[in-house]
């Protein structure tokens, strides 16, 4: 009994961020995979918000990858303290976030993306948030290659070029 309570504790935290406590990309696409099921299936609205600090190698070069680890914390709580429960937040690698909102239509979640961008910059990094609603005739893969466009295009647009 011991080691199947073990065997499922390690599955679990598999699909977890170690240095954050959020889903990591593994947890993220499996949890986005059940979105698109989900919005396939009974129609519901849903939208997928990506993430990019903006110039978050500055602060691990001038003040040393302590300082970023604990920047990235700090963007992490304030991502989950944002959103409902019944949101995700994952770190999808490095300085990049994914966050699957429920229930919202495209302009509450892209108004939820400029909020989450301007709560980052509270923090002393900026932020580029791109964000596309989850589309019943889209793969998850699709999905995020579309999520990640608009973030970098939010990205130009920030920079103004």
């Amino acid at each position: 009994m011991q080691a199947k309570w073990q065997i499922a504790e390690l599955e679990a935290r598999a699909d977890i961020d170690p240095l954050l406590d959020i889903l990591n990309r593994r947890g993220f696409d499996r949890e986005l995979a059940r979105a698109v099921a989900y919005v396939n299936r009974y129609g519901t609205a849903a939208a997928l918000v990506f993430i990019d600090l903006d110039g978050f190698k500055a602060v691990n070069d001038r003040h040393g990858h302590a300082a970023g680890d604990e920047l990235l914390k700090a963007v992490a709580r304030q991502l989950t303290a944002l959103v409902r429960a019944s949101d995700v937040v994952a770190r999808f690698g490095g300085d990049e976030f994914a966050v699957l909102l429920w229930n919202l239509g495209e302009a509450q979640a892209a108004a939820k993306a400029r909020e989450l961008e301007d709560t980052i910059a509270s923090l002393g990094v900026g932020a580029s948030a791109g964000m596309v609603a989850l589309s019943s005739k889209a793969t998850p893969a699709a999905i995020v290659a579309a999520a990640d466009m608009a973030m970098y295009e939010r990205k130009k647009a920030r920079r103004g070029s």
